[in-house]
């Protein structure tokens, strides 16, 4: 059986508990693997090497830390069936979804090589004579990475790759579903040449790794995608300890189409939107809502198309709905199904654990559609996580502005709508970090921030430039060469 270690100060080691526990496929229940599990003290050894690497890797120039990062992203590029083959295999999306999820991983890659030569700061004219100005970025120290099982290498690519190009080292905590995606990503890393120390893979659970991480003195950042209740409880402890933190969490997005729009087109984004990754995306498009005139011919062509959506195995390049991730998700969802209909939702279609033509030993859940639901409902306001989708119908775009902004988060939305005035009023109006014209609530590129309002974080952003925010202190430096005391806002006035 497959062991899959930690990775600390260049070295493959079990953790010191000398625990397993086993990494599953999520469509058929085989064991895949067997994952150690760390404690507080393997995670000390992790940020000690961490910390000991990263004195040196800060004074290299940062020209040189992205040639390293450019070598990472052709090894990527190199594996990147063999990387989407092993996604797919733990965390259960669509071969088609895994081999994207890659390319997002290489995209970040050479994006972020780029930034070595880049990292701008800002050279500003002084108030004083013979005075010079100007704020540059300084790396932050030792970044700790925590990231979820449904995107477990673009999620990890977008936070480690900023953090190193920077000048941090790197202390990892995948999810304990996916690890072996991680170890193959670290491998690359080895590979690239990174010096030992930099990126330090720690296996295990949030309740003993990552709390370990948040509580630890040597760790001078939290990184976080998950869920709320996790982000909250990270945010407070981390809080406590005046320790930076960026944290990206849930979503409850929506399609609105307008009695203008192609419906056509409509139907596509929400099929790709609502059970794409079996609706397990922050983006997933987990509500509709359409305008009345249109809603019983857009209501007609979505459930004409489900039969298209064809479940099995992700690795299977027919499968277009794989399985979510465990049987607590499974049990979840379905809880939620049974909350909406006694709401007094509609059920179309779907809404039962998919048990039929060998689905029964993974966790299938058939792709559900809700109609005549409300704005109030649970299902309307709460992240289901899973293949679900809500239709609420509106009379204005006003009411489906209202309707979208009306719920506890704000990370993705979308609108279909012929009418460029519509579309530059839905833009201003909708109160999401992403927002989508003719197109569904996913597909945000690696050069653009990628975050949310409200609930959904605490302000900071993934991808893009945006993320050298996260990883970086602003440092403004004066050099007054005038030989004499000069005394700001007191000489010059």
């Amino acid at each position: 059986m497959k062991k899959i270690l930690n990775f600390i100060n260049g070295e493959w080691c079990e953790a010191s508990t000398g625990k397993f526990i086993p990494v599953l496929n999520p469509a058929n229940g085989q064991v895949l693997a067997e994952v150690t599990q760390s404690s507080k003290e393997d995670v000390d050894q992790a940020v000690q090497a961490a910390k000991q690497a990263q004195k040196s890797w800060r004074l290299v120039p940062a020209p040189e830390r992205a040639e390293m990062l450019y070598k990472v992203a052709y090894l990527l590029k190199e594996r990147k069936e063999h990387l989407a083959q092993v996604l797919t295999s733990e965390m259960g999306k669509v071969i088609a979804e895994g081999r994207g999820e890659v390319q997002e991983a290489i995209d970040m890659a050479f994006y972020m090589a780029g930034e070595g030569r880049r990292l701008f700061g800002e050279t500003v004219p002084s108030e004083l004579r013979n005075k010079f100005a100007m704020s540059v970025r300084v790396p932050i120290g030792v970044a700790g990475l925590i990231t979820p099982w449904n995107f477990p290498i673009a999620i990890a690519s977008w936070k480690s790759l900023p953090a190193l190009v920077a000048g941090n080292a790197v202390v990892w905590k995948p999810a304990t579903e996916t690890p072996m995606v991680a170890e193959e990503f670290v491998k690359i890393y080895q590979e690239a040449g990174l010096p030992k120390g930099l990126i330090n893979l720690v296996n295990g659970s949030g309740s003993e790794v990552g709390n370990a991480m948040v509580d630890h003195p040597g760790i001078d950042l939290i990184s976080f995608t998950g869920s709320n209740e996790v982000g909250a409880a990270i945010n407070g402890r981390a809080g406590a300890l005046l320790k930076k933190t960026s944290l990206e969490m849930g979503g409850k997005n929506a399609i609105t189409v307008l009695e203008d729009a192609d419906i056509d087109l409509a139907v596509e984004g929400i099929l790709w939107g609502a059970f794409g990754t079996s609706g397990q995306r922050c983006t997933a498009t987990s509500r509709v809502i359409v305008h009345e005139a249109v809603k019983d011919t857009l209501t007609e062509k979505l459930l004409s198309r489900i039969d298209e959506l064809k479940m099995g195995n992700g690795l299977d390049e027919s499968v277009k709905v794989g399985p979510v991730i465990n049987r607590s998700a499974l049990e979840r969802i379905d809880e939620y199904v049974k909350i909406g209909q006694e709401e007094g939702a509609k059920l179309l279609t779907g809404g039962k654990i998919a048990a039929e033509e060998g689905l029964g030993s993974g966790n299938f859940y058939l792709p559900t559609i809700f109609t005549d639901v409300t704005s109030d409902m649970r299902i309307a306001k709460e992240e289901i996580f899973g293949p679900v989708v809500s239709i609420i119908s509106v009379n204005s775009l006003e009411e489906a502005v209202e309707v979208n902004n009306s719920v506890e988060f704000g990370l993705s939305s979308a609108i279909y709508t012929a009418d460029i005035n519509n579309a530059f009023q839905a833009m201003r109006d909708l109160d999401t970090g992403l927002v989508y014209v003719n197109a569904g609530t996913t597909g945000a590129e690696i050069h653009l921030p990628f975050g949310g309002t409200k609930g959904t974080g605490n302000g900071h952003r993934d991808s893009g430039t945006a993320s050298l925010d996260v990883f970086t202190e602003w440092k403004s430096i004066y050099v007054d060469y005038s030989g004499k005391l000069q005394r700001a806002q007191i000489d010059n006035y």
